[in-house]
């Protein structure tokens, strides 16, 4: 059976960094962890799972570190997971099965997964923003893997949240990240598939935390508006006060019906779409 290497990067991490490791630790054959000098017990967690453990800055561009971790992963296939994310039983079947194939049979496999016509929509989505991803020939080098997010006490299937497709299972020396920005794609040197099985995600378990990383991302947008001046156009105003709100909560909670998910569903829409006119505000105040 191929072994397989979990690299992650973590910066205080020391309530959810257990519970994922918990999660590989009987399908990985070593676990590296790049710490960002936690000030917390991350690095204690870490090691009694026997991880090999590099502590460093903590850069703002947070794929820095991430890269580092993969950097330092010996085996041909790494699991590059967040401390936040769970890898559910059936998920970790499916990964060992699935690097133990030859690329002939992971290519009939997808053929014949469940989701497979939701998973390659939501891909194409992410190629229509980031580019192309990976090849369209060549072996298959890494695996977009589903995310269910866990929000308000409820994991979120509706509002354009799932499937939430990250890339996580990679063939080393095959994928990287470019470490540019937050938001970005790896690189991939060659095919993209899916796994079918979901990728647990609690990373708003409180108001108090979702609101935290928004705020995260509402400066990143407050800065790129400032240095792309695009809160300087005549229609800034109009475009990040009324039109982009109202159209991102209509977009999530009724075209992609996130009031399916209920009252979380609501929420998730609306303060989602209040991103727009803060980062604009906060854009033109710094």
């Amino acid at each position: 059976m191929k072994k397989l290497s979990v690299a992650l990067a973590v910066f205080n991490e020391e309530k959810n960094l257990g519970a994922c490791l918990a999660s590989v630790k009987d399908i990985a054959e070593e676990i590296v962890i790049v710490d960002g000098s936690s000030t917390d017990r991350t690095v204690e967690t870490a090691k009694k799972f026997g991880s090999k453990v590099l502590v460093t800055d903590n850069p703002p561009i947070f794929h820095i570190n991430k890269q580092k971790a993969i950097d330092m992963a010996k085996n041909e296939w790494i699991l590059q997971l967040d401390a936040d994310e769970i890898v559910s039983p059936d998920l970790a079947k499916e990964i060992m099965s699935v690097i133990s194939m030859t690329d002939e049979e992971i290519k009939a496999y997808q053929t014949k997964l469940p989701n497979r016509r939701l998973f390659l929509r939501h891909q194409e989505l992410l190629e229509k923003r980031d580019g192309e991803i990976g090849t369209k020939t060549g072996e298959y080098c890494a695996f977009f893997i589903p995310r269910l997010n866990y929000f308000l006490g409820h994991y979120m299937r509706y509002g354009g949240v799932y499937p939430d497709g990250v890339i996580r299972l990679i063939k080393k020396g095959k994928a990287y990240l470019p470490a540019k920005d937050v938001h970005e794609q790896m690189v991939v040197k060659g095919k993209v598939g899916w796994l079918q099985n979901d990728l647990y995600h609690r990373d708003s378990p409180t108001f108090d935390r979702y609101i935290a990383r928004n705020k995260r991302y509402i400066n990143l947008l407050a800065t790129e508006l400032q240095e792309s001046k695009k809160n300087k156009t005549f229609f800034a105003p109009i475009q990040y006060l009324l039109v982009l709100p109202f159209w991102w909560f209509m977009l999530t909670y009724f075209r992609h019906k996130g009031f399916r998910d209920g009252w979380p569903g609501f929420i998730f829409s609306f303060f989602s779409a209040l991103r727009f006119p803060r980062a604009y505000l906060i854009s033109l105040h710094s």
